[in-house]
């Protein structure tokens, strides 16, 4: 085998095992439309903070089961509210920070861009750049989740894409794969770049995952 073959075969076998999106693992069904986007924004904060994925992803459920879906509601909820669904997710470590975070997030997602994140994407433009700043000035995002939201995002906003972070290229790295982001999208062939890079991430955070994939692969 010649070594983009090599490294081929290493990714089919990554995606064949990790190819689901974060979103997907927290229950959400990603579109272009406002509260997909949201959840989205909440999934990539949570996951942003020094705490477990499983947890992260866990209370993404549990703040849309207790209808804090939207930027509105959040607002509207008062902070036990918030620190309640908190959690019942897990997310207890950072509970009273992050729920001051969220309500001041979404009020100003409400007054700035009327709770649309379609909204903040016509400020930036086709500027991904821009966009990353605007995400940051979220309470509570920096840019690692940032990050995470572009990600995700890049499978409903076609300007981001394709978009595999330092995060993902650390995966690839471990994976003894190209770290030239153009080159791993064309050795993933059809595979969506969303995708490649949320498996990339998952041999990043666990170097276990790295080592099954290339056992399996060798």
């Amino acid at each position: 085998m010649t070594r983009d073959e090599d490294a081929s075969r290493v990714i089919e076998e990554l995606v064949a095992e990790y190819g689901h999106t974060y979103a997907e693992e927290a229950g959400i069904r990603l579109k272009d439309t406002p509260q997909p986007l949201y959840r989205l924004l909440l999934m990539a904060l949570l996951l942003s903070a020094r705490i477990r994925t499983s947890i992260a992803l866990a209370t993404v459920r549990a703040l849309h089961d207790a209808g804090l879906n939207d930027p509105r509601r959040m607002a509207g909820a008062d902070w036990q509210e918030r620190v309640d669904a908190l959690g019942r997710g897990g997310y207890r470590r950072y509970d009273e920070r992050t729920a001051t975070q969220l309500g001041d997030g979404a009020e100003l997602l409400t007054e700035r861009w009327s709770g649309d994140l379609r909204r903040m994407r016509e400020e930036a433009g086709q500027d991904v750049s821009a966009l990353r700043r605007l995400l940051q000035e979220i309470p509570g995002m920096g840019p690692a989740g940032a990050d995470i939201f572009l990600r995700e995002v890049q499978r409903v906003w076609p300007e981001v894409a394709p978009r595999l972070d330092a995060k993902a290229l650390s995966g690839a790295e471990r994976l003894g794969l190209p770290k030239d982001p153009e080159k791993l999208v064309e050795l993933a062939g059809d595979t969506e770049p969303a995708v490649l890079a949320a498996a990339l991430v998952h041999a990043a955070l666990d170097k276990k995952v790295a080592e099954g994939v290339l056992e399996h692969a060798g």
